[in-house]
C-alpha cells in the first residue's frame, strides 16, 4: 500500500510539515538522514549553539534543543522516522518510488523534499572544531551576530559576493570592526553593496587574502592571512568569524528528475506555493530559498508544503 506523504529531511521545514501532514491524518514518513562530517540529522541548527530569532523561546534555545524539541512533537503525533538517506527517485511512476541507503524502497502519493542546503567552509581543522564547538566560528551572521558574544567585538567576515557583503554590513551593528577577507582584489558584489562596505567607517576590507588557519582553543581568538600575490602572512586579533562562501543545496540525488536553478535550488512553479516541477512533489526549506535562509522561513514553507499535498491530495481523491 503507498504511503499517502514521504518527507525528505529533517531541519526545521521537514518536522513542520511532518506534524501539520500527521495532524491532517496523512500518517507521513519522515526521513531524517544519516550524520556526515558537514551535515547531521536536524539540520543546520544542529551546528548553532544560541538561537534567539525563533518566536516561542525569550531566553533563546539551543539549537540541538530546538531541534529535538521540534522531533518529539512531531512523534508525539505518530510520525514515523526513518534514519537513512534517500539515495534515488523516480517521479515518472506514480505511486512514486524512492530508494534509501539502507536498500530499502518505499512507494507514495506525494513527497516533500526539505533536505536543505549546507553551508560552504574553507576546511580547516579549527574552523570546524571551533563551529561545532560553539567557539565563535559560524556561517550565518544573520543567526548569530547580535549574540552578546560577538558585540563589541572585532568580527571577520569571508567572501566576497552579496551574501558576505551584506553579513559585512550586518555586523557593522554589533561589531567594534568588520574585517572582510577576500582573495581578490574586487568584490563579486554588486556595486551598491560594494559603495556601502567601502565606505563604511567600521569596516576593513583585506585584498588578495585566504585565510589559512583560525586560533583559539576554547574561543576563537585570531586568524591567520596568507597573500595571494607575494605569499607573505599576517594576523588579525579577533572576536568571531563568519564564512561566507555560499551554500550548497542538497539536490545532488533529484538531479534530472526536477527543475533546479544554476546553483541546484529547486525551483518551484507557482508562486506562494511549494509545487515542483512534478504534480505531486513539493519542496520547503533551504533548498528551495537561496534567500532568506533562516529556520523560521524553513518552518513556515514546511506547514505550505503540507497544506499544499494535502489538498493535492484531496483532488486526486486519494484518501
Amino acid at each position: 500500500m503507498p504511503e499517502k506523504v514521504v518527507i525528505i529531511g529533517s531541519g526545521p521545514a521537514g518536522w513542520t510539515a511532518a506534524i501539520y501532514a500527521a495532524r491532517a491524518s496523512l500518517n507521513p514518513v519522515l526521513y531524517e538522514g544519516q550524520p556526515t562530517q558537514y551535515l547531521l540529522p536536524g539540520g543546520q541548527l544542529m551546528f548553532t549553539t544560541e538561537v534567539e530569532n525563533f518566536p516561542g523561546f525569550p531566553e533563546g534555545i539551543i539549537g540541538p534543543d530546538l531541534m529535538d524539541k521540534m522531533r518529539a512533537q512531531a512523534i508525539r503525533f505518530d510520525v514515523r522516522v526513518v534514519s537513512a538517506d534517500i539515495t534515488e527517485v523516480n517521479f515518472k511512476k506514480r505511486p512514486f518510488v524512492l530508494k534509501d541507503s539502507s536498500g530499502n524502497q518505499i512507494e507514495t502519493h506525494t513527497v516533500i523534499i526539505a533536505t536543505g542546503a549546507r553551508a560552504n567552509w574553507l576546511g580547516l581543522e579549527n574552523e570546524q572544531r571551533l563551529a561545532k564547538s560553539g567557539g565563535g566560528v559560524s556561517a550565518c551572521a544573520v543567526c548569530d551576530g547580535a549574540l552578546p558574544a560577538f558585540r563589541n567585538k572585532e568580527l571577520a567576515v569571508v567572501g566576497g559576493g552579496d551574501t558576505a557583503i551584506e553579513e559585512a554590513l550586518y555586523l557593522t551593528k554589533f561589531a567594534s570592526r568588520v574585517h572582510i577577507i577576500h582573495r581578490r582584489d574586487e568584490f563579486r558584489a554588486s556595486k551598491a553593496m560594494q559603495n556601502k562596505i567601502l565606505n563604511h567607517p567600521k569596516a576593513t576590507i583585506h585584498w588578495n587574502k585566504v585565510l589559512t588557519d583560525v586560533l583559539g582553543e576554547q574561543v576563537i581568538t585570531g586568524i591567520k592571512l596568507r597573500d595571494t600575490k607575494d605569499n607573505s602572512e599576517s594576523q588579525i586579533d579577533l572576536g568571531g568569524l563568519f564564512i561566507a562562501i555560499g551554500h550548497t543545496p542538497n539536490t545532488d540525488f533529484l538531479k534530472g528528475h526536477l527543475d533546479m536553478d544554476d546553483s541546484g535550488y529547486i525551483k518551484m512553479v507557482h508562486q506562494f506555493r511549494t509545487n515542483t516541477s512534478v504534480e505531486g512533489v513539493f519542496t520547503a526549506g533551504d533548498v528551495m530559498d537561496p534567500y532568506y535562509k533562516q529556520a523560521i522561513t524553513s518552518a513556515g514553507t514546511g506547514c505550505m508544503s503540507a497544506l499544499d499535498a494535502e489538498r493535492w491530495l484531496a483532488h486526486e481523491g486519494i484518501e
